[in-house]
C-alpha cells in the first residue's frame, strides 16, 4: 500500500496544486508556467527531491541562463536538505552531492560528455525554459545532453520565444500557442498575495527628430512609417531632451521620494537602459535631478553581479540597468521603474515587469509603478498582461481549439529593433507627459500582508517553512522524514559552499607547508591526497577536506 505523502511545510497554495498534479506524472515533458515572482523554484524541488526519495531519480540536473542563477538554486536546495554543485564541470556529482547546477551554455559546450553520464533516472529541471530554441545551439545541445532522461521539468515566467522557435519538449496547438501543464498567472498571484500589483504610467507628447533633410513631428498617437517609429521611440528616450526621458524620470523620482518618505524608506527605482552609452547618460541625469549617483551595471562590467546583490540589501535609491535585470535578479524593495530600453519584445518587456511584482514578507503588499513610453508596442503588452496572459497560460483542460489567439510577439521583431537608426537621425525636441494609469490587477491599492508562513526564500520567489527534521535513511544514507517526503536535513551552509571554503584553507595552507618544507605545491598535495586516499582535490569531500586541513596543520607544527 502506497502512503500518501504530507504537505510540506510553507507552500502557497498553487504550489500544493501543482505538486499534486505532478504525482501523476511519470515520464516526458512537464511544463509550469508562473507568473515572475511567483516562486517557481520551490515546487521543482520539492518535485525532485520526492523523486529521489521514491528511487525515481537518481540525480538532479538543473540547468539554467546564467552562473548567478546556479548558486542561488544551489543555496536554494540547501535550505531543503539538497545538495547540487554549481556550474559543475560535468553531470556526475561531486562526492556528496545530489546533483548539478549549470548553466545552458556549459551544457552546450559539453553536450556528448553529459549525454554520456545523462541516465533515464536523471531529473532533468530547466529553469527559464524559454531560452531554449529547438534550432538553435542551446537547444540542441540541451536535447543531445538530456534526451535519455525519463522525465524533463520546465519552468518559464514567459513560455514563447520572440523569435517564434519552438522550445524542445513543449506543446503547442494547431495555432502554435504554448500548452503548459500547470499555468499560474499574474492575476492569481496577485489575487493570493503573492505578486505586487502594478501601475502602468505611459508619457506621450509631441516630438519632433531630424530624418536626413527632412524634419519630422508626431506623437505616439500618429501613424508613421515602420523606420519613423523607431525614430519617434529613440527620440522619447533621448537624454538630451528635457522633455522626452528627463521628464519621466523627475517623474518617477518624485513618486519614489514619496513612497521612501510616507511608508517604504528603503524603496529603490530601476531604470532599463538601452545600451552602454545611454546608461551612463541616463545616470548622469538621475545624479542632476537628485543629487545622489545611481548605481550602474551592464553585462558587460565583471562586477555587475556584485553591485545588484550590493544594491539588493541597501537603501540607495535608483539603479540603471543594461541586459541585467530579466531572470533571477530578485530585489524586492523595487517600487518605481522606468522603461527606456530600445528592446520592446513582449518577453523582454514581461521580465522587466517581473522585477516590481516582488514582495516582502510581513509588509502590506503595496503597489509598485513603471513609467513607459506610450509607444503603441508597449501599450499592447502591457494591457495584455491584464488579460491574463491569456494565450500562452492557457491550461491544457481548458484548451479551445476553435479560438485561435494571436501571438504577442510582433511577427519579425529583433530584439533590439531600435539601435540600428540611421546616423543622420537626430532628436530635436520633445514635449512629454504622463497620461491616464493603467492598473495591473488593482494599481496602488494596498494588500493584506503576506503570512510569516510565506518567507522569499531565493531569488526566483521560493517560499520557506519550518527546517525538516531528519528521520531515517534514503538513498546514498540521506536523511528523510518518516511520512515520506524526502526530508533532507536543511543547512545554513551549502554543501558547495562548505567545499569551495575548505578548499581555499587547504590551497592556503598548501603554500605555507611548501614554503616551510622548500617543496612545491604540487608535490604538497600529492603528499597530502596520498595520505587522505584521494586522488583529486576536487573529488574530495567535505570531511576529507577538513582530514586533510587537520594533516596539513599539524605538519606546520612538526607533528606529521
Amino acid at each position: 500500500m502506497t502512503t500518501a505523502l504530507p504537505t510540506p511545510p510553507g507552500l502557497r497554495v498553487w504550489q500544493q496544486e501543482v505538486l499534486e498534479k505532478m504525482s501523476a506524472w511519470d515520464r516526458g515533458v512537464f511544463l509550469i508556467a508562473a507568473a515572475p515572482g511567483a516562486g517557481k523554484t520551490r515546487p521543482a524541488l520539492e518535485q525532485a527531491v520526492r523523486m529521489l526519495y521514491a528511487r525515481q531519480a537518481d540525480r538532479i540536473a538543473l540547468i539554467c541562463p546564467t552562473a548567478p542563477l546556479t548558486r542561488q538554486w544551489a543555496e536554494a536546495a540547501a535550505r531543503l536538505g539538497v545538495h547540487l554543485a554549481p556550474d559543475a564541470p560535468e553531470l556526475t556529482p561531486p562526492a556528496g552531492f545530489h546533483g548539478v547546477a549549470v548553466t545552458y551554455a556549459r551544457v552546450a559546450m559539453s553536450a556528448e560528455r553529459f549525454a554520456s553520464q545523462c541516465t533515464e533516472s536523471t531529473i532533468v529541471i530547466a529553469d527559464e525554459a524559454h531560452h531554449l530554441g529547438e534550432e538553435l545551439a542551446w537547444g540542441k545541445g540541451f536535447d543531445l545532453a538530456f534526451r535519455k532522461a525519463r522525465r524533463w521539468l520546465l519552468l518559464s515566467g514567459t513560455p514563447f520565444r520572440s523569435d517564434a522557435s519552438a522550445i524542445p519538449g513543449v506543446e503547442y496547438d494547431s495555432d502554435g500557442v504554448t500548452q503548459p501543464d500547470y499555468a499560474y498567472g499574474y492575476a492569481d498571484a496577485v489575487r493570493d498575495g503573492v505578486c505586487r500589483p502594478v501601475s502602468f504610467i505611459p508619457f506621450d507628447g509631441t516630438m519632433s527628430w531630424q530624418s536626413g533633410d527632412e524634419t519630422v513631428e508626431a506623437s505616439f498617437a500618429d501613424a508613421v512609417s515602420s523606420d519613423q517609429r523607431a525614430r519617434r521611440y529613440r527620440t522619447a528616450i533621448s537624454t538630451d531632451l528635457e522633455g522626452a526621458l528627463p521628464k519621466i524620470l523627475r517623474e518617477a523620482d518624485q513618486r519614489l521620494a514619496r513612497l521612501r518618505a510616507d511608508s517604504h524608506p528603503e524603496a529603490g527605482g530601476l531604470v532599463v537602459a538601452a545600451d552602454g552609452d545611454h546608461a551612463r547618460k541616463v545616470a548622469a541625469t538621475l545624479h542632476r535631478i537628485t543629487g545622489t549617483p545611481p548605481v550602474v551595471v551592464m553585462h558587460t562590467d565583471q562586477a555587475a553581479h556584485r553591485k545588484l546583490e550590493a544594491f539588493t540589501h541597501s537603501t540607495d535609491p535608483w539603479i540603471v540597468a543594461v541586459n541585467m535585470v530579466s531572470e533571477g535578479v530578485d530585489i524586492p524593495r523595487l517600487r518605481v521603474g522606468v522603461y527606456a530600453t530600445a528592446s520592446k519584445t513582449a518577453m523582454i518587456f514581461r521580465q522587466i515587469v517581473g522585477r516590481f511584482v516582488r514582495t516582502i514578507p510581513n509588509r502590506p503588499i503595496e503597489g509598485s509603478w513603471l513609467y513607459i513610453p506610450a509607444e503603441p508596442t508597449l501599450r499592447a503588452h502591457a494591457g495584455e498582461i491584464a488579460k491574463e496572459l491569456v494565450p500562452f497560460l492557457r491550461r491544457k483542460e481548458d484548451a479551445d481549439p476553435d479560438a485561435p489567439e494571436q501571438l504577442l510577439d510582433e511577427p519579425g521583431e529583433k530584439p533590439e529593433d531600435e539601435l540600428g537608426l540611421v546616423a543622420e537621425f537626430k532628436a530635436l525636441n520633445a514635449d512629454m507627459a504622463p497620461e491616464a494609469q493603467l492598473d495591473l490587477f488593482g494599481g496602488s491599492t494596498p494588500l493584506k500582508p503576506q503570512s510569516p508562513a510565506l518567507t522569499t526564500g531565493m531569488s526566483t520567489g521560493t517560499t520557506t517553512g519550518a527546517p525538516i527534521q531528519p528521520v531515517g535513511a534514503g538513498p546514498g544514507g540521506h536523511a528523510f522524514d518518516a511520512g515520506g517526503v524526502a526530508g533532507f536535513a536543511a543547512t545554513e551552509v551549502p554543501l558547495w559552499q562548505q567545499r569551495q571554503r575548505l578548499r581555499e584553507t587547504r590551497h592556503r595552507l598548501v603554500g605555507e607547508l611548501g614554503r616551510t618544507r622548500r617543496a612545491t605545491q604540487r608535490e604538497v598535495n600529492a603528499w597530502v591526497n596520498k595520505q587522505i586516499g584521494i586522488s583529486r582535490v576536487q573529488d574530495a569531500t567535505v570531511e576529507q577536506l577538513e582530514s586533510s586541513i587537520d594533516l596539513i596543520e599539524r605538519a606546520l607544527m612538526g607533528k606529521a
